[in-house]
């Protein structure tokens, strides 16, 4: 059942894309993405269920269906949902009908590359397929070919590129201090990594541990690492930004996690979450600094995204089952989130053929439902209540006040606040400010569908954190020893 469930999440995109390729019609691919990402998604359900049940290796050890990589899948897959049906209603510069089938072609292999990544069992296959979404991706950033879209890709590919040559390091070092326990060639699976590494070198793989942090922290856009992420989230396509966001950055973090794991059970996990804290802490510093200055709506939503990779990062680091429980709500709660914020984002470009905050006036007034979803997704994002942010980074901020960093927990709380009214302020702006000029155009009725359905969970999930998600994240922080 298991391998079935992992066949149809990685075939569904690329039967998709053979299917896209041979039939050719813009709405004909539009609608095979949908429903790829709906067969996706149901399968990522039942996947969870399942690998909490019984957690399988399956092909020769080289894919893993455990709690934690499933999680990951079920937010990518939520991701690609929702913003598949964002693209069923058009794609800004898409200007012609073989360039719209080009876009959902790359977009179906970038949810692929970004599905498989969280299934490799093995630590070098997984530095794969995470370049893989790199591969794919970068053509997405540049998909509306202005000198500022094509700046960005580049931006995106050199710096990931060397982050992401960190990571190879690290996962070769990796390997090196294994091999003084294990034998010259061995199977590098995470399990096989674990049950060595109290017999490895501590020194060694603590550092190999510092190179993957900064390697997929780049990739993740923890800061100082994270000057890609505001250039190409602000100019790729909305659909695009959501996936890069809400789906790309959490696979990232998996490896982090699965390295941090490593660290633990050789015994240098007090180190290894000291630079993992120091980065989330500084990924809230420095977004705070610069969602109050932002003039443009995208990169004030991929700021945004710095700001909550570094709380997931605060909540690893943390540790214990509230740290892990919250660091993983956070990831659903957010892919969700930052999907809503990013369509309509893409709407009010559509709408106002601008990017700037300051061009954007009224949009309560003259978009009633979309507005509401819009400023309902801003308050959330903030981590406000009553929505799925707020409990998740409460939970993170307990998690905090219940060891010996109540410190740095209430220096990410102020940090917080300061965020909540910076973000806030920009909205007051586009909703209170009274302009002249009408947008050229409503909203379209896919691009606030995905919102709605965003939405809703936030607010459940909010309200109610149920049960069987706590035992389920309880499942993952033992088998990261984070629970006993």
């Amino acid at each position: 059942m298991t391998l079935v469930l992992l066949a149809l999440i990685g075939g569904t995109p690329l039967l998709a894309i053979l299917l896209m390729l041979a039939q050719g019609g813009p709405r004909f691919a539009a609608a095979t993405n949908v429903t790829a990402s709906l067969v996706v998604f149901a399968s990522s359900v039942l996947l969870v269920a399942a690998s909490a049940r019984a957690p399988a290796v399956l092909l020769g050890g080289a894919v893993l269906a455990d709690p934690l990589g499933a999680w990951v899948i079920l937010c990518t897959a939520a991701v690609y949902l929702l913003a598949s049906l964002y693209a069923a209603g058009g794609v800004h510069g898409a200007d012609r009908p073989a360039r719209l089938v080009r876009f959902h072609v790359l977009f179906a292999g970038f949810a692929f590359a970004t599905l498989v990544a969280p299934m490799m069992n093995n630590a070098g296959l997984y530095w794969i397929a995470v370049e893989l979404t790199t591969l794919v991706s970068a053509f997405l950033v540049a998909f509306e070919r202005t000198p500022e879209a094509t700046e960005a890709a580049w931006k995106y590919m050199v710096v990931v590129s060397a982050g992401i040559s960190l990571a190879l390091l690290g996962t070769v070092l990796l390997y090196w201090a294994g091999s003084f326990v294990l034998g010259p060639s061995y199977d590098m699976t995470w399990e096989a990594l674990r049950g060595a590494a109290g017999r490895m070198n501590p020194g060694l793989v603590l550092f190999a541990f510092l190179l993957l942090l900064a390697g997929y922290g780049t990739k993740v856009g923890l800061a100082p690492m994270h000057t890609w992420l505001p250039d190409a989230h602000s100019e790729a396509p909305a659909a695009v930004s959501a996936l890069l966001s809400g789906a790309l950055l959490n696979t990232a973090m998996l490896g982090v996690v699965r390295g941090l794991s490593v660290a633990e059970a050789a015994g240098r996990g007090e180190g290894a979450r000291a630079a993992l804290l120091g980065l989330g802490a500084l990924s809230l510093l420095v977004a705070a600094l610069f969602i109050v200055r932002q003039r443009g709506i995208k990169r004030l939503m991929a700021y945004s995204s710095v700001e909550h990779m570094g709380i997931i990062a605060l909540g690893f680091g943390f540790g214990g089952p509230l740290g892990v429980a919250g660091a993983l709500y956070h990831m659903l709660n957010h892919a969700l989130n930052k999907t809503l914020m990013f369509c309509g984002a893409g709407s009010m470009r559509e709408c106002f053929d601008s990017r700037d905050i300051g061009a954007i006036r009224e949009v309560g007034r003259r978009f009633p439902v979309f507005g509401a979803l819009w400023l309902a997704g801003a308050v959330a994002i903030t981590g406000a209540p009553p929505f799925g942010l707020f409990a998740s980074e409460l939970t993170i901020l307990r998690a905090a006040f219940a060891g010996p960093l109540a410190w740095l927990g209430a220096v990410a709380a102020l940090l917080l606040i300061v965020i909540f009214a910076g973000f806030l302020n920009h909205f007051r702006i586009m909703y209170f400010t009274p302009a002249a000029a009408a947008p050229a155009r409503a909203p379209a009725v896919l691009s606030v569908l995905p919102m709605a359905l965003a939405l809703a969970p936030l607010l459940l999930f909010g309200l109610w954190w149920p049960g069987a998600l706590w035992h389920y994240f309880a499942v993952v922080a033992r088998s990261l020893g984070a629970a006993p």
